[in-house]
């Protein structure tokens, strides 16, 4: 197995979409790697339909055995995630070289209590799920 295609960007938690080509030549489309709070997983290929109460909702078009599901999203989250990072390192523009420091420019130096900002306590709503 072996991811063919992946196609990045910034849609919130989703980081990318991929293409997976099976040992036996079969290309499935429509992975999606999301970026979640214990890290990169990848998520199963769906489409939006309608469910009994006619409200629109996503569906998996991909199911797997109960014999193989822990041991392919193991291997789908490891492909996806070392594929996303081995990828995004990649495209990340190199360091600009630093330039003189301000001391040396003759530029004076503000404290750090003069810059520093309040911070507003962490609450529920600050979550954005």
């Amino acid at each position: 197995m072996e991811i063919i295609n992946m196609r990045t960007g910034s849609w919130g938690k989703l980081v990318a979409f991929f293409d997976v080509k099976t040992d036996e030549g079969f290309i499935i489309k429509g992975f999606k790697l999301f970026n979640g709070i214990n890290g990169l997983f990848a998520g199963m290929p769906s489409e939006k339909r309608q469910d009994e109460n006619g409200e629109d909702k996503y569906f998996d078009t991909i199911w797997l055995t109960d014999e193989t599901r822990e041991s392919m999203r193991e291997k789908l989250n490891t492909m996806a995630s070392d594929h996303y990072n081995k990828n995004s390192n990649m495209d990340m523009p190199q360091a600009a070289p630093t330039p003189a420091s301000s001391t040396e420019q003759g530029i004076p130096q503000t404290k750090e209590s003069d810059t520093k900002v309040a911070e507003a306590p962490f609450s529920d709503d600050d979550l954005p799920f």
